[in-house]
């Protein structure tokens, strides 16, 4: 018997049917050699500190940093979750091989890999991997069936991904809320959501500590045409004026003329973020609306799988090009210029060493009008089908002109554009302005009226007073570029597509990412803009390390993350990086809270050889030394009395065992301490 398990079951109603899995059973699918059954999503999530040991129940700053030895995992504590799960591994138990037909990507990988472990599976795996929910797309997925271990580095990266996440949250959570949080209010803290949160800050910080600077532009109408200074703006009211002054009564006089041909290549197919990015500029979607509109578009088999951060498509999509277009019913005329000759393959499309897992966002052979999409998907689908009929379209070509003038003796300029082929545009026509349409960039120039060099006339200045701009506040579209660049303004999209793999988390998490800041109350939206509140602030005050809110820092780390998946860096490496990270934030915050380090040295200072006296030095705080008492930690040193806390007299070489006065006094006797630390970490040594 085969055993699939999908990661929803309206995916796996779909893959039984056509593998003539016809038969329905409490929570599966069975017939022909198959059963069919599935999950919620994660059914397993990584355990909680208090499953590792009782000294991590409560919350104290002597048991940090929690690192364990191992990290386990636990079904998650919902009923329905774990009857579903004791179906899967009943049908597990007997199976012959188990196909994964979770979701193709890092967290699909990393949902399917938690649900076997914890099933105890012992036979075969092998993986299905799909782009789209077509019958046709399954059929061919189930003809080329991988092995499971194939995918073994895209699990180590989520496997990864998800410690870290634990380790740095866990401890820096609990670690600032003690520390300085107020009224019991927690402090939450993430790998990802902190250098977010800071993002948000600093634009914020920088528009109020903005000081608007005034300046001066002098403009000049003639024949229709607006002609500006060359020199810019002018940073006092005096100059300005005296340039007006001079050119008031003179003539323009053109001297030159340069017209330049050009061409504009159709937008960029879609991926997560860029079609999350222009939804939000054009409906005001929020990421996290945006993913779950496409989410159900992939699901309903109209579109390909979303959650990708690449713009191409391979050579082996080329073939389906033109059954795609003609399933698209509504945009018939739209394809039919395309379908009329050879459909062109361009690298700017079709590039195999831009593609890994998945392609850019693109329609299926699945007509939507047999969907029964509702009125948001539409208008998502709208957007990925107009994108990528226009993808097969020629480039626009324009004619750009430059014009110069001379007005006594001071240099103006003028530029317009004019449209000679609209190749792509066409796909747009009607909208208001084809590449807003496309892409939300505004047309730059209109048409200038015919000129020749050395023409002359009268004009028409103006002198205009303005102030420089503080930078906008990000909106989720603009703050989802940031996060794409670790921070970076970056408008070049090849330069962007060579910074994502230092972004700030992955387009399938940087919605959630968003969506938690929110509901945590660090940020609020003011009209379509992100503000943050006063607790987001003070929460980034209140962060003096940092590693904790560094979007570049977060970056690498993203960027270690892929080459995990790629093989090229060890998934053990990353998770000790980040256990070192983690013990040095705790110790940090520690000391400079306490202004003391424990350190174990004698109780009275040395006398220097000769029998001088030594030198007047401040002396650190005096440590005692109680070695009846093992540290229950390391079990190498014992323990030291210092001015704030117990500590381990190994603590130079990694021991970070703390046990603060506020919860073993001071006054204890070594025996009543001995008592109390054995008791306290009793159940840690039974494990």
């Amino acid at each position: 018997m085969k055993v699939c398990v999908t990661e929803k079951p309206s995916v796996a109603r779909d893959i039984a049917a056509i593998l003539g899995a016809t038969d329905r059973h409490d929570g599966y699918y069975e017939g022909n050699g198959y059963q069919v059954t599935w999950t919620f999503g994660h059914l397993c999530e990584l355990k909680e500190p208090a499953d590792y040991t009782d000294l991590w129940r409560r919350w104290s700053l002597g048991a940090l940093p929690m690192v364990p030895q191992r990290f386990g995992i636990k079904l998650i504590d919902n009923d329905g979750y774990k009857r579903q799960f004791g179906v899967i591994k009943s049908l597990i138990a007997g199976a012959d091989e188990v196909i994964n037909c979770g979701d193709a990507g890092q967290e699909g990988e990393l949902i399917q890999r938690w649900v076997y472990q914890k099933a105890e599976c012992r036979v075969p795996v092998r993986r299905l991997w799909i782009s789209s929910l077509t019958d046709e797309s399954i059929r061919e997925g189930f003809g080329q069936l991988k092995p499971g271990s194939d995918f073994n580095n895209l699990y180590f990266a989520g496997l990864s991904r998800a410690i870290g996440d634990w380790m740095l949250g866990m401890n820096a959570t609990r670690l600032y809320t003690l520390q300085y949080a107020q009224s019991r209010n927690v402090l939450s803290i993430g790998r990802v959501q902190t250098p977010t949160l800071a993002l948000i800050v600093a634009r914020q910080r920088e528009i109020d500590n903005f000081v608007p600077q005034d300046y001066w532009e002098i403009k000049t109408l003639y024949r229709g045409a607006t002609f500006s200074s060359t020199k810019g703006r002018y940073s006092t009211e005096a100059d300005a004026q005296a340039v007006l002054e001079s050119i008031k009564a003179a003539p323009l006089t053109v001297t030159s003329i340069a017209a330049k041909k050009g061409r504009e290549a159709p937008p960029r197919l879609f991926d997560l973020t860029s079609l999350q990015v222009e939804c939000n500029k054009k409906f005001s979607f929020s990421a996290d609306v945006t993913l779950k509109l496409i989410q159900s578009l992939y699901e309903k088999k109209v579109t390909t799988y979303p959650r990708v951060d690449t713009t191409y498509l391979s050579d082996d999509i080329y073939p389906k090009v033109p059954g795609i277009l003609k399933a698209m019913s509504p945009y018939a005329p739209l394809a039919a210029p395309v379908l009329a000759g050879k459909i062109p393959k361009s690298k700017k499309v079709f590039d195999n060493s831009k593609v890994t897992d998945h392609h850019a966002i693109i329609p299926t052979n699945v007509d939507p009008v047999r969907a029964a999409l509702s009125r948001d998907e539409k208008l998502v689908y709208d957007l990925v089908a107009k994108r990528f009929i226009a993808a097969f379209y020629p480039d626009c070509q324009f004619l750009a002109t430059t014009v110069m003038a001379d007005i006594n003796g001071h240099e103006f300029k003028a530029t317009g554009k004019q449209i000679e082929n609209e190749g792509w545009r066409a796909v747009y026509a009607g909208a208001k302005d084809a590449k807003q349409a496309a892409d939300g960039d505004e047309a730059s120039g209109g048409v200038l009226p015919p000129m020749v060099k050395g023409e002359s006339g009268p004009h028409e200045p103006s002198l205009a007073k303005k102030a420089t701009q503080p930078p906008k506040l990000y909106t989720e579209g603009t703050l989802l570029r940031a996060m794409e660049t670790a921070g970076k303004l970056v408008d070049d999209e090849a330069l962007r597509d060579a910074m994502k793999e230092n972004g700030i988390g992955r387009p399938s998490t940087r919605a959630a990412i968003i969506e938690t800041l929110f509901k945590r109350h660090y940020i609020r939206k003011e009209r379509k803009s992100l503000v943050p509140t006063p607790a987001g602030m003070q929460l980034i005050d209140t962060i003096k390390d940092p590693l904790l809110k560094s979007a570049k820092l977060t970056g690498l780390w993203e960027n270690k993350l892929r080459k995990i998946e790629r093989g090229e860096f060890a998934a053990q490496q990353f998770i000790d990086e980040l256990k070192q990270m983690v013990s040095e934030i705790v110790l940090t915050v520690l000391r400079d809270h306490s202004g003391t380090n424990i350190v174990v040295e004698d109780d009275k200072p040395k006398k220097p050889a000769g029998g001088q006296a030594a030198a007047k030095k401040p002396r650190r705080p005096r440590i005692k030394s109680i070695e009846e008492i093992p540290c229950p930690l390391c079990g190498k040193g014992h323990l030291v009395k210092g001015r704030t806390a117990y500590g381990c007299s190994e603590y130079a070489s990694g021991c970070r065992m703390l046990l603060p006065f506020d919860q073993y006094a001071p006054t204890l006797t070594p025996a009543k301490l001995r008592t109390l630390v054995e008791k306290s970490f009793k159940k840690d040594k039974k494990q």
